[in-house]
């Protein structure tokens, strides 16, 4: 059975970033060559540093405004990509690189409540967040963030 799914920027929201070149805290877009593996909130795919081109926006992944919204900088590819689609396993190649991608999981409640955070260090990240959401019941979802840098990565909902 399927424990979660996870959920990364949609094409549609991406393309309305493309398009106006801004973000919806009303600031301009920021064109710019890979200077890091990212990724890229699409696609969940790191980008090849020195050679993709990608967009720098402020972007908030939380559906209402209140003391948790933690909006930050997230990059997406400059082009259309497809939206990362094995959506019942964490994105192997973030989770394969430990050193680019240290993670760390922070839990919501319903009302978008902060209610518990986990490094995910040396663990596995598929099975960690099944652990989560087995054992912290008022955990509605998840979102993975950069350990070091803060910003948001994806989405994980839990699977009912």
């Amino acid at each position: 059975m399927k424990q979660f799914k996870i959920i990364p920027i949609s094409s549609e929201y991406a393309a309305k970033i493309r398009a106006t070149m801004k973000d919806d805290f009303g600031h301009e877009v920021i064109k710019q060559v890979a200077k890091g593996a990212g990724p890229c909130r699409v696609s969940l795919k790191p980008f090849i540093v020195g050679e993709d081109s990608r967009l720098l926006f402020s972007h908030s992944p939380f559906e209402t405004d209140n003391v948790f919204n933690q909006p930050g900088p997230v990059f997406i590819n400059t082009k259309k990509v497809e939206a990362y689609s094995d959506i019942h396993r964490f994105p192997p190649e973030i989770k394969a690189d430990k050193l680019n991608f240290p993670l760390t999981l922070i839990g919501y409640s319903r009302s978008q409540k902060m209610i518990f955070t986990k490094l995910v260090g040396d663990a596995d990240v598929d099975i960690l967040i099944t652990q989560i959401f087995s054992t912290q019941p008022f955990v509605e979802y998840l979102h993975t963030r950069n350990a070091e840098a803060g910003c948001f990565i994806c989405k994980i909902e839990r699977m009912k």
